[in-house]
């Protein structure tokens, strides 16, 4: 997988999906004026910018192991401390924050468990950490319709289903294991309107995630039937698509 990309690649591939999904995930948290609050994974900021919305600019630190997407959310977002780290290994002292977020990071951090115990350790007693993660397993994320559709003409295709979080109940079980204390498990749904199929399918040309990395494994004749066949799958004019993700709220 690649997300060695420019911020503006990632945004045209998630973007829309992901700032819907902020405000709700936000709400979940139950982030409130008055807090400090980590954006664990920041990339170019779509959850931190609904932090600073909420919080303000001074109460909002952010971290992003790419260096392009930590630049680019610094350009968005000026006054927001973001840093250049992985998950796994945060650069702050114990219990520096009243919230921690990780909004559709998890199932990429190299050790899920290091990288939520780590976001528990800079969170204070009594406050809370959550985290988001598509439903890739259960067919009702944002990709599930080009995964369907690769898989049907390849089936060695290997989708985003057996990552960490993705399928119900295992973030729960992450947080359990990194001794974050029994979490309370939610769904979040956003609904993404695309004007037309073209519009839906030029993302994944961009070389963006597991998606966009297959797609660019293909060769032309491949890539066009893939695309062709999403085209059969999906209804003709605009096309919208309801996504879904995992959600999972613990307290210090």
């Amino acid at each position: 997988m690649s997300f060695d990309v420019s911020a503006e690649a990632y945004l045209r591939f998630m973007g829309k999906y992901s700032e819907l999904l902020a405000a709700v995930f936000a709400d979940l948290a139950g982030v409130a004026h008055g807090q400090r609050a980590l954006d664990v994974g920041c990339g170019p900021g779509a959850l931190t910018a609904e932090l600073v919305r909420r919080l303000g600019a001074g109460e909002v630190s952010a971290v992003e192991p790419s260096r392009s997407f930590a630049a680019a959310a610094r350009d968005r977002l000026p006054g927001v401390s973001i840093s250049v780290s992985a998950a796994e290994h945060l650069p702050f002292p114990d219990g520096t924050f009243d919230v921690a977020l990780a909004q559709l990071v998890v199932h990429f951090m190299a050790d899920p468990i290091a990288g939520l115990r780590e976001m528990g350790r800079v969170t204070r007693p009594g406050g809370t950490v959550a985290a988001c993660v598509w439903d890739h397993a259960g067919g009702r994320g944002p990709l599930t319709v080009f995964w369907q559709a690769a898989r049907e003409l390849d089936p060695s295709a290997r989708d985003e289903s057996g990552l960490a979080g993705v399928r119900e109940g295992h973030l729960a079980e992450l947080f359990a294991q990194a001794g974050l204390g029994p979490a309370r498990a939610g769904i979040l749904t956003v609904r993404v309107a695309h004007s037309s199929f073209e519009q839906w399918w030029e993302p994944f040309t961009l070389g963006v995630g597991p998606a966009g990395s297959y797609a660019a494994s293909l060769t032309g004749e491949q890539r066009s039937a893939l695309r062709e066949h999403c085209r059969h799958l999906l209804p003709a004019g605009p096309v919208e698509i309801s996504a879904s993700a995992w959600a999972a709220v613990g307290q210090i």
